[in-house]
């Protein structure tokens, strides 16, 4: 055994499995012709202008102010980030579940539904979505979040985001690897100075490391994401625990308000942060469901408390070692941030029985850094440290289980 098993874990993981997945009926991709924000003297309008008459579900989320509107999987070719206007303060498209698309609108007060509805083709337009918006207080906000009576078209199916089936090897002896692309789908993350997107870095870095990994032939390999799609950051430490995960590896990219700051950095779980700025990262990263439109549950923080301070010190320390290990061989390969290993209340991190790390691989403020990070010669560096890094990690732990 590669992984302390706790049986607080292994409970913990049967918990967490219950999902619920429906299957969406085939249908032909809509095509997104236009996207349209309008602001009014009483309403904001949107308008999403597809070639065929889609199926929708609209609802609102608090805290921070959202809309959401899931779609069938459609063809979006533009960026949809950086379109504002009236109560409309910005959107974000992406594939939220592998069938459902997802679109945000953040929100920048409290506001309501005044109409959703549809036009025809016609004067030369094709379908047309209409999401009217009108401004309320908060009252009246959380009031409608809590009406489950959604508006909708030609109703979706209710589903969550399906956990990708962990690979049914029970007797392959090798320690098994999960890569966690950070953000995804709807949540771009960061976003560099020359527009590059942390969720297309990120999953760049995780599929290098992944072909890396499997080609030595010494590690089963689980992705979080091998695509682009929005996954709930439970869901990404869930996937480790059912895929008996031995170790957990997050890659992410960072920005700061400062170009100057340059560097990869690796983090830690703590509930105390090490500094102000892992406290403000961690607390950035953590804002990822509400990016992708999940409705977060008041429960979610107390039960993973509980969960970290009843497990077994093995894990954190575990993760801990690993990490130091990773501090050592990166900083022979790429420059690294000051006071390069760091800690804080990361939840993307918090299983509390795989050894876990999250890995900020530069920063895309950086101007120079982020064309830096964006070629072959670089990602090659980081996944030769990354994997140097685990394989001394197992054979250390694989030397302490003999002895």
């Amino acid at each position: 055994m590669y992984r302390v098993r706790s049986l607080l874990g292994l409970v913990a993981a049967l918990a967490l499995a219950a999902v619920c997945v429906v299957a969406a009926p085939a249908m032909a991709k809509p095509q997104v012709a236009d996207v349209r924000i309008g602001a009014h003297l009483e309403f904001t309008r949107f308008v999403l202008e597809m070639d065929a008459a889609p199926a929708y579900r609209v609802f609102v989320l608090a805290d921070p102010y959202r809309v959401v509107i899931d779609l069938p999987e459609i063809d979006w070719p533009a960026p949809a980030s950086g379109q504002k206007g009236g109560l409309i303060g910005d959107l974000r498209y992406g594939l939220f579940t592998p069938t459902t698309s997802r679109v945000v609108l953040d929100l920048t007060g409290p506001a309501r539904l005044r109409e959703v509805f549809t036009i025809p083709p016609r004067d030369g337009q094709g379908y047309r979505l209409v999401v009217d918006l009108e401004a309320t207080d908060r009252p009246t906000f959380l009031a409608d979040e809590l009406d489950r009576r959604l508006v909708s078209r030609q109703e979706l199916p209710r589903m969550r985001t399906a956990l990708p089936a962990a690979p049914a090897v029970p007797s392959d002896p090798r320690p098994t690897v999960v890569i966690d692309a950070g953000h995804g789908g709807v949540d771009p993350g960061a976003i560099g100075v020359s527009g590059t997107y942390e969720k297309v870095l990120a999953l760049s870095y995780a599929q290098a490391l992944r072909d890396a990994l499997e080609q030595s032939g010494r590690y089963r390999v689980v992705m979080t994401r091998a695509d682009d799609r929005f996954i709930p950051l439970r869901d990404r430490y869930r996937i480790a625990e059912q895929a008996g995960g031995d170790l957990f590896v997050s890659l992410h990219a960072n920005i700061h308000s400062s170009g100057r700051i340059r560097g990869a950095s690796v983090y830690t779980l703590s509930q105390d942060a090490s500094d102000v700025e892992a406290a403000a990262l961690a607390a950035k990263e953590n804002k990822a469901d509400a990016l992708g439109g999940v409705e977060l549950s008041p429960h979610s923080d107390t039960v993973s408390h509980i969960l970290i301070d009843l497990m077994q010190t093995d894990t954190l320390n575990l993760s801990r070692s690993f990490a130091n290990m990773l501090v050592d061989t990166l900083g022979e390969r790429v420059k690294l941030l000051n006071n390069t290993h760091r800690f804080a209340g990361f939840a993307v991190l918090k299983s509390p029985s795989v050894p876990s790390v999250l890995v900020e691989i530069g920063y895309m403020s950086n101007a120079e850094e982020e064309r830096q990070l964006k070629t072959k010669a670089h990602r090659a560096k980081v996944t030769d440290g990354l994997v140097a890094s685990i394989e001394r990690f197992f054979k250390l732990q694989t030397a302490m289980h003999n002895n």
